[in-house]
């Protein structure tokens, strides 16, 4: 797993991941015996070819189809040992993994159900010092009311396993405002707060998310680069964005951010932000999809210039920014 652009001391310090979604994390091999288990024959190059999409919508779409073999609980178990499995030999110790419990619901899955094989799936890697917490996801064009009902799931499950609630999907679908009334009943059942804001939308979604649903953290927020009343705000109140820059350059986020189609990893906005000091944690979004690890994000921060120092900071902060009081303590 190690990168030559990465120093030892990087490869080897314990890493926290914070913006990971499972679903996102099915590698080809894995989706392929999903697919077996329920009769569905496709080819290796047929199921390679779902995950080379070059934009937004066709990573939504693969994100649909890939989850579409998530039918049973025994499903979520064989993908949470997968990934269990290969963020130990990323040397992760602590993960908040988000779980598309909206998807579920609109195929009317039993989320108690899945949740419990996952639970289940992952508790032996606690002894093998990888720590999971999970963050129930709704979808943002499903509408508030889908996001309630994702919210009751969480209640349902009665696990302190359970630290956050988020929304993801398209961003620019329904007003942030219609999701006032979910936010506030997360808080009133003691979840964190997140949502995804400032990824394919401007830096007014982040504002919004902030001021109207009084999130916690950012996922993605890269468009806060273009707005500095903004980014001033981020850094006084030492508020965190979980920047993804693989999943930013491959679903085209970044070309969209800076209006232009050549871009490259160089070019990402990471630098930037942290360098203004908006607290910074690195993740990989959708791992399998965007066919990155956390070592890969690292070794791409370091092509945007970022020193040794930085590097190490970051990794700091993905602790330090964890929902986890206990994960503060894993940074050694």
């Amino acid at each position: 797993m190690k990168l030559p652009g990465l120093s030892p001391r990087i490869h080897s310090l314990p890493k926290a991941e914070l913006h990971l979604h499972l679903e996102g994390s099915i590698q080809p091999t894995t989706a392929r015996a999903l697919m077996a288990r329920h009769g569905v024959k496709a080819s290796e190059q047929e199921v390679l070819e779902r995950y080379g999409f070059h934009d937004f919508p066709g990573f939504l779409e693969a994100f649909k189809w890939v989850t579409s073999f998530l039918r049973e609980p025994q499903d979520y178990a064989l993908v949470a040992t997968d990934l269990a499995e290969r963020l130990l030999e990323q040397n992760v110790v602590y993960a908040e993994a988000t779980l598309s419990v909206g998807v579920m619901l609109l195929r009317k899955q039993k989320a108690e159900a899945n949740f419990e094989a996952l639970l289940r799936s992952t508790e032996p890697f606690e002894r093998r010092g990888l720590r999971f917490r999970w963050v129930f996801d709704a979808v943002r064009q499903f509408g508030a009311e889908s996001a309630m009902e994702v919210l009751e799931a969480a209640k349902t499950c009665k696990s302190k396993r359970i630290i956050a609630f988020g929304i993801g999907g398209d961003e620019l679908q329904v007003p942030t405002a219609a999701f006032r009334p979910v936010y506030e009943r997360a808080a009133e059942l003691g979840l964190h707060r997140l949502i995804h804001a400032g990824e394919v939308g401007g830096p007014e979604k982040i504002r919004e998310a902030i001021e109207l649903l009084e999130v916690e953290r950012i996922g993605h927020g890269i468009a806060a680069i273009k707005d500095p009343v903004l980014m001033d705000l981020l850094a006084e109140r030492k508020f965190p964005l979980e920047i993804c820059p693989q999943s930013n350059l491959r679903t085209g986020a970044l070309a969209h951010l800076l209006a232009r189609e050549d871009v490259r990893i160089e070019d990402h906005p990471l630098p930037g932000l942290l360098r203004h000091g908006i607290p910074v944690v690195l993740s990989t979004d959708d791992p399998a999809l965007f066919h990155t690890t956390l070592p890969a994000e690292y070794d791409a921060a370091k092509k945007m210039g970022l020193q040794e120092s930085e590097l190490e900071q970051i990794c700091e902060m993905g602790f330090q920014y964890a929902f986890d009081p206990a994960s503060k303590h894993q940074t050694t």
